[in-house]
């Protein structure tokens, strides 16, 4: 287990000595002591990735994507070791870490790893006698900071097309979740990426991740994370107008209309809120389901929720594990006083485990919550396992419903007549639409949002569109054209 910053191709202290204890969130014991970065420690990163990008980013883009191939395989083969080390620190479930988080990691890498050579330039129509071609050239030095609840797999979303586009990367992940980072970090130096590439740097958001964000030879800041914190990284930004790329917070809505698929829907929407414990921007939060099946869409999940297996997630028959942090459950709890000020009816959980072999974990019950969509619960995102319930009557409610917060990341919806979906998914105000099903991602599928949720898209091409620049090329080819002023 790596617990020190990774600077120019090795693990080192941070410069001012400071640490910080991380917890596993079953019982809230110490796992390590982290080393915690400071202004210096960012400064040498970007030292460091500063001599390496020159020869980075010209080494042939195949050799880029040869070494991101290796790293996959790395991953696959430390696959266990990687899985329990993110459960440990995180409280998601080993049976997701096992089957989602880690096979994610590998498949982002792998992608742009394939991604690196396949990524082209293009030639514009223009005027005869002259040639106009453009070609994406990398950002430069990028600065990433990753949240905390899916630290493993949002390492490879922002480091792999960084990576591939021929940038060099100076990363943040969140204090209180920093193992796998780390982890990452020494199989990419057992694989050979050049020192300096690649710089992993655990720290205080409001001590390095502000210093990133601010830094002036630094040329890009892509941040997840919360809105409130992403409005802050755009103002340090500022001083040498970096390019910035948000994946903020959301509050996404999951209509249900009446022909749809009772079952599916139940399932689907159980998946869609309570996987990792609702830690999820993209989680489905908000169900809006068509009066005329409301009572049986919610009795059937109401049921299911109550039994959901609930533990240590480093046991296989876990389902859904603590919050990642003591502080956290309070503020998911918090808002469950906040549904009864206001008026709405707790139908499920709202308290922690009865458990005694709990008591001292971060644990919640999963949690439903009839509210109207003006309450708070309803427009705030609580980033739990904390659903809120509203009916509609007419498409146009329901739509009505779905764009009334300020958010748009990630919204579904449930129906078996296809020209509703379409046209459905058309209005919804969200950078992501999914038709009976819910939080499907692809390396390879553009992922973000609008509105308070941000911009920019990790994934896919359009993620290589972020970490480069266009550069326009034009070329006179025709000798019989004269100069502007013919002597």
């Amino acid at each position: 287990m790596q617990t020190q910053l990774f600077i120019g191709g090795r693990f080192v202290p941070a410069a001012n000595g400071e640490t910080l204890a991380s917890l596993n969130p079953h019982d809230n014991s110490v796992i390590a002591e982290v080393a915690m970065a400071g202004p210096a420690d960012v400064d040498r990163a970007v030292a460091a990735a500063k001599a390496a990008f020159p020869k980075w980013s010209n080494l042939a883009a195949m050799e880029r994507g040869r070494l991101l191939l290796k790293l996959a395989d790395a991953i696959e083969a430390n696959a266990d070791a990687l899985a329990r080390l993110e459960s440990l620190d995180t409280g998601h479930p080993i049976r997701d870490t096992r089957n989602l988080d880690v096979p994610r990691t590998a498949a982002t890498f792998r992608y742009f790893g394939g991604m690196a050579d396949k990524f082209e330039g293009s030639v514009i129509p223009v005027e005869q006698g002259f040639l106009n071609y453009m070609t994406r050239e990398p950002v430069g030095i990028v600065g990433q900071v990753v949240p905390w609840n899916f630290p493993l797999m949002f390492t490879s979303w922002k480091m792999a097309p960084a990576l591939a586009a021929g940038n060099c990367v100076i990363m943040k992940p969140a204090e209180l979740t920093p193992l796998s980072s780390l982890a990452i970090a020494e199989l990419m130096a057992e694989v050979g990426f050049p020192e300096g590439v690649v710089n992993i740097l655990p720290g205080l958001g409001h001590v390095a991740g502000q210093y990133i964000a601010e830094h002036p030879e630094i040329s890009k800041v892509a941040f997840t994370g919360s809105t409130a914190i992403g409005r802050k990284i755009v103002q340090a930004s500022s001083g040498n107008l970096k390019k910035v790329q948000l994946e903020l917070g959301g509050k996404g809505a999951n209509i249900v209309f009446g022909d749809a698929n009772i079952d599916a829907v139940v399932q689907g929407s159980a998946f869609a809120i309570f996987h990792n414990q609702g830690q999820a921007c993209i989680a489905g939060s908000r169900m809006i389901v068509h009066e005329s099946i409301a009572d049986e869409v919610l009795e059937k999940f109401a049921a299911l929720s109550r039994t959901i297996r609930i533990g240590n997630p480093l046991d296989p028959l876990t389902e859904m594990g603590p919050l990642t942090s003591r502080q956290h459950r309070d503020r998911v709890l918090s808002f469950v006083d906040v549904a009864r000020e206001q008026g709405g009816r707790v139908l499920a959980g709202g308290k922690a485990p009865d458990d005694a072999a709990l008591a001292n974990g971060c644990y919640v019950e999963p949690t439903i919550v009839q509210a109207k969509p003006e309450h708070r619960v309803s427009q705030e995102e609580v980033f739990g396992p904390f659903m809120t319930v509203t009916t509609f009557r007419t498409d146009e409610e329901a739509l009505a419903i779905a764009n009334g917060t300020e958010y748009g990341l990630g919204a579904g919806l449930w129906t078996r007549d296809l020209q509703r979906a379409h046209l459905v998914a058309r209005e919804i105000r969200a950078g992501m639409v999914w038709i009976n099903c819910y939080k499907r991602v692809s390396p390879a599928s553009p992922f973000g949002g609008v509105g308070a949720s941000g911009y920019g898209r990790e994934m896919g091409f359009e993620a290589m569109r972020e970490y480069t620049q266009p550069k326009s090329v034009w070329v006179n080819v025709d000798a019989q054209i004269p100069p502007y002023y013919p002597r």
